[in-house]
């Protein structure tokens, strides 16, 4: 109803974008503001709900957005809207989860605001509690089960839900209590870190739990020095290296005390030696000696072998224009760059820009049909917006809406998960992104427990709970990483110690010390390396990988177009990335009585990202692509250019207008004749990511 009678008044959508706008949150680029408008063009299009979708991502309320209505004076619309806000209801305040000592009595509160007689009903699980039906529910913690507790508020049949509320009962004893300072009074430790020894590629957990009013707050320290990113009562880092080892302590605080646990030591050294497991699963190979004499039966140590892979691949994802977030600059030329690097050592590459959550999560797929016993395959790299949650990492496709969770990301250890089935040689991800926090996101997910198969490369961009950052050269913009990386890529080097040379080298930028340095996690037990030899188990695994491959990657054939005037075109294509495509035309015979003449490209399919002012450029510069210059090598001159981005999204064939316009000489106005051309299935689309 809102869009009838906002869409095509004078005061209408674009008044309420401006007003909305006072609000900096909510204020439109002017991009966006083109996008909504350029919705009159589709059949059922709204510049309306267009706008109020980007209002609501944004988390626009209802209240707020009456109030830019009765600030229009549109009195029409303000009725619309008005009926609608009165029956709302708003959580105000969230029950928040506790830790507390057995025996005790704990509080949780739930305030919520909407139409008058709201009522409360609090739930233990699935189960109504009997009698709790007031904001606030007091808890006898006699037990000392833990419980989830969430409040349903409703007005007849208009009804929410709060956060759902963890209390935690811990039991109380001198030993678990034994850094308890009796002159801190509130607040107390119930149970202290425990020291460790491990073998590297090992999970580390640190515990400490604590009670206190108000609730306690965590910070661990290595070697007495504070960890980024160390908050939690639980400490843990997977697949350790010795550059975990060290004493290991937590503070706990809140705003009137403060405690320290007791500072315990953490050893990390060779597996354990078990004489029953095979010695290359105990140690790595540059340190055979710490195997025990029954690991190593001679003193003379065998030659290496050498290490070779049936096959390499890489999948690259670079996300840059997001819906609702921050527009980047960088992945485009970083998985150019890296795509590039990878081909010369026979890499069999997919290189995707901008995607969303589903074809992600289908790209991913595809990927690992490409994989198989042997293959080198790891190699994932992605450039885009990230951050990492409870020691998982998550890559946020383009469409996450503003207050993203796991649910609308993809999660890294899951992706090594399903590659791990694949039994690949060599794992590696090289995640460009940041590494912050994310407090929408509280869902610890449910990965499962990884194969211990010594052969997993992480290279993180950044350290945990930072940032990585672009690097702006003239045109073109690096991101940190890459800009380092490209460096040493091509060096005969163990996958490892290429990934600390670039570490040194990022160490060097002085720009970036102490905001942003590389952070490597690695179980390898051999010497691989990306320039590793290719020998193929058989012709027929091979010759499969090879056609999967190819698929993403063929382009449609370079064909002539004649009209009935006697002109004929020249239609061309060129890939800038698997899953983005140039098109060209050009004039290449004319008869002599027509004196101008060209060709554009119209009617192209509404589920591609075309911007309309890219299409029909007379140079490759003006399609705003910053690899112009590289793809454009291979086309002819005195061209048409038109570039098709998200060919992913494609449904059906690619099938599009060629519209010539000449003009005879001696007159004014331009003829046009029109061909319907079809290309198929171009690149990335053949494989159906929809």
């Amino acid at each position: 109803r809102l869009c009838e009678l906002l869409d095509n008044a004078g005061r209408g959508w674009r008044k309420l974008a401006e007003l909305a706008g006072a609000e900096k949150r909510f204020r439109c680029s002017v991009e966006e503001l083109e996008m909504c408008s350029l919705k009159v063009l589709e059949p059922r299009g709204s510049p309306t709900q267009c706008l109020l979708q980007l209002l609501a991502e944004r988390d626009c309320t209802l209240r707020y957005l009456l109030g830019c209505l009765e600030r229009m004076g549109h009195e029409q619309a303000c009725r619309v809207l008005s009926s609608a806000v009165q029956d709302v209801i708003r959580i105000t305040v969230q029950p928040e989860s506790q830790v507390v000592a057995e025996g005790t009595q704990v509080s949780l509160n739930c305030c919520a605001t909407g139409p008058p007689g709201l009522v409360y009903q609090w739930f233990c699980g699935r189960q109504e509690v009997p009698g709790a039906t007031s904001p606030e529910l007091v808890i006898d913690t006699a037990t000392p089960a833990g419980q989830w507790y969430i409040c349903r508020v409703n007005c007849g049949a208009t009804f929410t839900f709060s956060r759902w509320a963890h209390v935690q009962v811990e039991k109380s004893s001198p030993s678990s209590a034994s850094g308890y300072c009796p002159s801190m009074a509130g607040l107390q430790i119930l149970r202290q870190p425990r020291p460790c020894r491990l073998a590297e590629g090992d999970t580390l957990v640190l515990e400490c739990r604590a009670i206190g009013n108000p609730p306690p707050q965590y910070q661990w320290f290595r070697n007495r020095r504070p960890m980024e990113g160390a908050q939690a009562p639980q400490f843990q880092v997977k697949l350790v290296t010795t550059a975990e080892r060290g004493s290991y302590s937590c503070h706990v605080f809140n705003l009137f005390h403060e405690v320290w646990s007791q500072e315990v030591d953490v050893e990390i050294g060779e597996g354990p030696r078990q004489t029953s497991v095979t010695p290359h699963l105990l140690c790595s190979q540059e340190s055979p000696h710490g195997c025990t004499s029954r690991c190593v039966p001679s003193v003379a140590t065998p030659p290496s072998p050498i290490l070779a892979a049936t096959d390499k691949v890489a999948l690259l994802i670079g996300n840059m224009h997001y819906l609702y977030h921050k527009q980047l600059q960088a992945p485009i030329v970083d998985v150019h760059a890296l795509g590039a690097l990878l081909c010369q050592l026979n890499f069999k590459v997919v290189s995707l820009l901008d995607l969303r959550k589903a074809e992600m999560q289908m790209a991913v797929n595809e990927f690992l049909l490409l994989l198989d016993k042997g293959v080198y395959a790891g190699l994932l790299y992605y450039a885009g917006h990230g951050y990492e949650n409870f020691g998982n990492s998550f890559m946020v496709p383009i469409d996450a809406p503003s207050a993203y969770t796991s649910e609308h990301c993809l999660c890294v250890q899951q992706v090594l998960q399903e590659m791990q089935q694949r039994r690949t040689g060599l794992n590696i991800f090289l995640l460009d992104m940041c590494r912050k926090r994310n407090l929408n996101d509280d869902i610890i997910p449910q990965v499962g427990a990884l194969e211990v198969t010594a052969n997993i490369v992480f290279g993180y961009a950044t350290c945990a709970d930072a940032e990585a950052y672009e690097l702006s050269q003239d045109e073109l913009s690096n991101g940190i990483f890459v800009t380092f990386l490209k460096r040493w890529l091509l060096e005969d080097e163990k996958i490892t110690v290429l990934l600390d040379k670039v570490a040194e080298d990022m160490g060097t930028l002085e720009i970036t010390r102490g905001r942003q340095a590389l952070e490597l996690r690695s179980n390898l037990s051999e010497r691989r390396a990306l320039t590793d030899p290719i020998r193929p188990p058989g012709q027929d695994e091979s010759s499969a990988r090879n056609l999967q491959w190819a698929k993403a990657h063929v382009l449609p054939e370079s064909q002539h177009l004649c009209f009935d005037c006697g002109v004929t075109i020249q239609l061309g294509f060129a890939a800038e990335f698997s899953n983005i495509m140039i098109i060209y035309t050009r004039v290449v015979a004319a008869p002599k009585d027509i004196t101008k003449c060209e060709a554009r490209l119209t009617d192209i399919p509404e589920e591609l990202d075309v911007d309309l002012k890219c299409t029909n450029k007379e140079s490759p510069e003006e399609l705003g692509s910053p690899l112009a210059p590289v793809w454009s090598l291979g086309c002819p001159s005195c061209c048409l250019y038109s570039r098709i981005c998200g060919l992913q999204k494609l449904q059906q064939e690619l099938a599009f207008t060629v519209c010539l316009q000449y003009r005879y000489q001696g007159m004014d106005d331009f003829v046009e004749e029109r061909q319907r051309v079809n290309v198929g299935r171009p690149l990335i689309a053949k494989l159906n990511l929809q």
